[in-house]
Parts: C-alpha cells; structure tokens; sequence
C-alpha cells in the first residue's frame, strides 16, 4: 500500500471534556463535574510525555471540547507550554482555541493572545434568543456581540463563528438576520452547520415523542444554497461544505487536515488519531482514560486499520466535500483507478446537470453539488 500522508505534517488536537451545561443536540464527550479539571490536566500531561511514534513534527494546535474556554488562562498555558516541550512544532504553527461567548472578558482574551493563540473560534450557534433557548446555549446575543468585539480589540485578527441553521423556529428569516449579525465583525471565518439530531442526545429524544418537528429536505436545500450565495457574494471563500473563509489564507489549517487524510494525534478523552491506514481513538471516560494513563499506557480504546477501498472511498467522501475537489493523477497513483476512464460517461453526466467540474486534472463540487456531496462520493 502507498503511504498516504508520510509527506504531510501533522496536526495535534487537544479535547477539554468539560461544560458547565451539556446543550441538548451535542454528542461529543463532556462532563459537567469542574472539580475533575486538575485530575484531567495531570493525565493530559502524562499522555503528551508518552510515545507518539510515528508523528514526528506538527504544523496546527486544535484546542477544542468541551468547553476549553472554562480553563483558566494558567491552566491554558500550562498546555501549550506542556505541548511545545513535548511536540516538535514548525515554526508558523497555528493555534486555534474553541469559546463559548459567555466565558469571554478582555483580561482573558488578552492572556490568550499573549500565549501565542491567534486563532478564536467563537460558538456562537444563532443571532435568534428563540433558537438559543431552543438550542440550550448559555449565551445571549448580546454576549455574542461583547464576545466578537473583545476578541477584535485584544488583538485577534482571526475570528472565526460557528452558526447552526434548520432549527424549527428559525425560518429563512431569522437564518438570514443571523448571518447579517455574523459579518457586524467581519469575522476571517464563518462554520455554518445543518442541525443534525442525534438519537441519544436530549433533543433526540424530544425529536423521538414528536415534540417538535425537522425542516424537511427542501428546506434544507434551500438553507444551504441561500448561506451559499450570501457568503460568496459577501467576499467569502465556500472551501468546504459547511466552512467559509475571508480568503484563502484564513482557512482553517487544522480542519483541513481531516478532509485530505493528513495525519492528527488527539490527546484527551475521545479524541481520534489518523496515521497512513491507520485510525484509533482514545476512551470516552474521564474515568477509563485516567485509569489507563495511571497504569503507564496511552489511553486508546480501539483502533483500526483501514482496507484500500475504504480509504478509496473516504478519499472520494472528503475530497467531493471540499472546493478543492479530488486530484486524479493522484488518486489514480494512490488506488490504481483511473476515474476518468473507469467513471467517463457518469462523470460528464453528473457535469452537464451541473454538478461537478472536471478541470485541471481534478474533480470538484460547484455549490449545486456540495449540496448533495455525500452521494457524489458514490461514483467510486
């Protein structure tokens, strides 16, 4: 098998499994218990001075949750110190840290950006109180505004926001006011997700006893194709299905990592790795991954090795997620396919209905297609 990513530097992402409320659409692992903060911090520690073969240096630093903005700035640094005496990092590396709006003051945000920090994600979730009740966020819009404008003046010239649109109440009324609210600051980067329901979160379970109904996929289309259009018309870049960005230099360095099969270390409870073929993952217990940090082992919980097909395919899935689309001289070195000779008459097909473009050796989503990417990635 060709090694996919021995060339490609790696990212590191650090999971904080701490909230001080679990909203009720998210799935990701947190706890709300603060007082097991120090305990977590001296197993991160330990994990970072255990055997990372086969990464050997590090381009992005993802700190992410959770909620990693509960974390005293000392407790913050205290990571990232830990990190640059235990990683190798090229020199541009880029730190990115996740916040929640309400955590935010200036003195704060002044000591994140004193730590090398110069990338903020802020999630922020909607404009709309309605959709922050319904969405269980423990910020107001006004907060939201404090947050963006704190965040401009403590030096931060890379914001970005996380936005959820096909909430029930929202209407493309209220999308629309939100996305406006969104560029008061101008923000470098916008993430502007579908509500997803998960089946055993707290609106899962709502969404179970017919407590509320899901915009139906025409809506949905239609959310996305609106968000589309707007962006790109405001100056921003549709990179990635669900990200924009100010330009070209403001994509997230990190998340693009996952969608090009370049190699991440995650550290923390839950967090997942990639390397090559393989992908393991660490235990989603604050408990369990303590208690196997203790016993001098790195706190994996599984992992597996990826077939040829399956990293084929996922090459398809991700790449038809991206702007950038999937490059077919290496595809074909990478999977001995030749998709042009093998997908011809359905590759021109799906680029006359306005789907796809073949250009420049690669095959790409237009917005009509990322709309419906996860069945372009089929034609493998």
């Amino acid at each position: 098998m060709n090694p996919i990513n021995s060339e490609k530097t790696a990212g590191l992402y650090i999971h904080v499994p701490f909230c001080l409320s679990k909203c009720p659409y998210c799935d990701f692992y947190s706890e709300t218990f603060l007082s097991a903060i120090p305990d977590f911090l001296k197993g991160l520690f330990k994990e970072m001075e255990g055997d990372h073969d086969p990464f050997e240096r590090f381009d992005t630093v993802y700190i992410g949750g959770g909620t990693p903005s509960l974390l005293a700035p000392q407790q913050l640094e205290r990571i990232l110190m830990s990190v640059q005496k235990n990683f190798h990092l090229t020199s541009d590396a880029e730190f990115t840290i996740e916040v929640n709006p309400a955590d935010l003051n200036p003195s704060f945000l002044r000591s994140l950006r004193g730590m090398g920090i110069h990338r903020i994600n802020l999630g922020v979730q909607s404009f709309d109180e309605r959709v922050l009740r319904f969405l269980g966020r423990r910020h107001t819009v006004n907060q939201a505004f404090s947050a963006m404008e704190a965040s401009r003046k403590a030096g931060f010239d890379h914001m970005g926001l996380d936005l959820i649109d096909g909430v029930p109440m929202q209407g493309m009324d209220s999308w629309l006011n939100t996305l406006e609210r969104a560029l008061t600051f101008l923000p470098e980067h916008l993430s502007c997700y579908q509500l997803t329901i998960e089946a055993k979160t707290p609106l899962g379970k709502r969404y179970e006893k017919g407590e509320f109904f899901m915009p139906g996929e025409e809506t949905q289309y239609q959310f996305f194709m609106m968000t589309s259009q707007f962006l790109e018309e405001a100056g921003y870049l549709h990179y990635e299905i669900s990200n924009f960005a100010k330009g070209i230099e403001h994509r997230s360095r990190h998340n693009q990592k996952y969608w090009d099969h370049s190699p991440y270390l995650g550290l923390g409870p839950s967090a997942h790795s990639f390397f090559d073929d393989q992908r393991w993952w660490n235990d989603s217990s604050l408990d369990s991954y303590l208690d196997q940090i203790h016993q001098g082992r790195l706190p994996v919980e599984e992992k597996e090795t990826l077939t040829l097909d399956q990293l084929r395919l996922e090459t398809l899935f991700l790449g038809l997620r991206t702007k950038r689309g999937v490059d077919l001289e290496n595809f074909k070195y990478r999977f001995a396919c030749d998709l042009l000779m093998e997908k011809k008459h359905l590759l021109e097909t799906l680029e006359e209905e306005g789907f796809l473009t073949i250009c420049d050796g690669s095959i790409a989503p237009t917005r009509k297609g990322f709309a419906v990417a996860d069945s372009l990635s089929l034609i493998g």
